[in-house]
C-alpha cells in the first residue's frame, strides 16, 4: 500500500493514466475480488470494507501479476535484491526477466497454444552475473536462446533453489528417453545441451 516502494512511473491503459503503484493495487484487488477460495470469501463477508492482509492477496494473485509486482518494485529496495538472491540470482533485473518469460510460457500453455518449435517473444536474460548455481558454461546458439530451451533451463535453475531434490530435470530427461523419435532440437535442445552443467 506504500507508493514509495514502487518505481515512480505512470501507465496508461485504455486511455486511463495511473501510477504504477495504483495500477498494481487495482490489479491485486481485482484478482482478490474474483477469487472463489473459501478463505477469501470468508474475508469478504467478515470485513467487506477492509483490504486483506498481503498473504491472502498474494495467495490468489496470478503469476503475471506477481511478476509485474516484483518488476515494478523500486529498484533500490534491498528486499528486491534479497528475493533475487534467494532464487539464486545476484541481480533483480535477471529475476524480473525470467519471471516475465516464464509467465509468457505459462500463458501459452494455459491457452492450449503451441509451444512446440515456437520462437519465444519474451527472452530471459541468458548471461548471468556470476551465477550462484549450475548454469551454462558455453554461450548458447541463437536458436537455443529463442526456443523454449532457454526458458525451460531458467525454470530448472529456479527449481534447484526453491525446491532442492525436485524431480523436474529427471522427468524432462525421462520424457526425451521415452520418445526417442521426437526431434527435441525443435525446442532448442541441441549443440551438446546435455553437457552443460545445469543439465548434467
Amino acid at each position: 500500500m506504500n507508493p514509495k516502494l514502487f518505481v515512480r512511473q505512470n501507465i496508461t491503459i485504455a486511455g486511463v493514466t495511473k501510477t504504477i503503484h495504483l495500477h498494481t493495487i487495482d490489479e491485486l484487488r481485482k484478482e482478490f475480488g474474483r477469487s472463489q477460495e473459501i478463505f477469501i470469501k470468508d474475508h469478504r463477508n467478515r470485513y467487506p470494507m477492509e483490504d486483506a492482509d498481503a498473504w491472502k492477496i498474494l495467495e490468489v494473485a496470478s503469476l503475471g501479476t506477481l511478476s509485474k509486482l516484483y518488476k515494478n518494485l523500486e529498484h533500490q529496495l534491498p528486499e528486491k535484491s534479497m528475493i533475487a538472491k534467494q532464487m539464486g540470482l545476484h541481480l533483480h533485473s535477471e529475476l524480473s526477466s525470467w519471471l516475465e518469460a516464464i509467465t509468457y510460457v505459462r500463458n501459452i500453455i494455459a491457452h492450449h497454444s503451441r509451444l512446440w518449435s515456437r520462437n519465444m517473444v519474451k527472452k530471459p536474460v541468458e548471461s548471468l552475473n556470476n551465477p550462484i548455481g549450475q548454469w551454462f558454461q558455453n554461450a548458447l546458439l541463437p536458436v537455443q536462446s529463442k526456443k523454449p530451451f532457454l526458458i525451460i533451463s531458467c525454470m530448472l535453475y529456479l527449481c534447484n533453489f526453491i525446491t532442492p531434490g525436485h524431480h523436474i530435470k529427471a522427468k524432462v530427461l525421462e520424457l526425451f528417453t521415452d520418445s526417442p523419435t521426437i526431434p527435441i532440437y525443435k525446442l532448442g535442445f541441441l549443440n551438446n545441451w546435455e553437457e552443460e552443467p545445469i543439465w548434467k
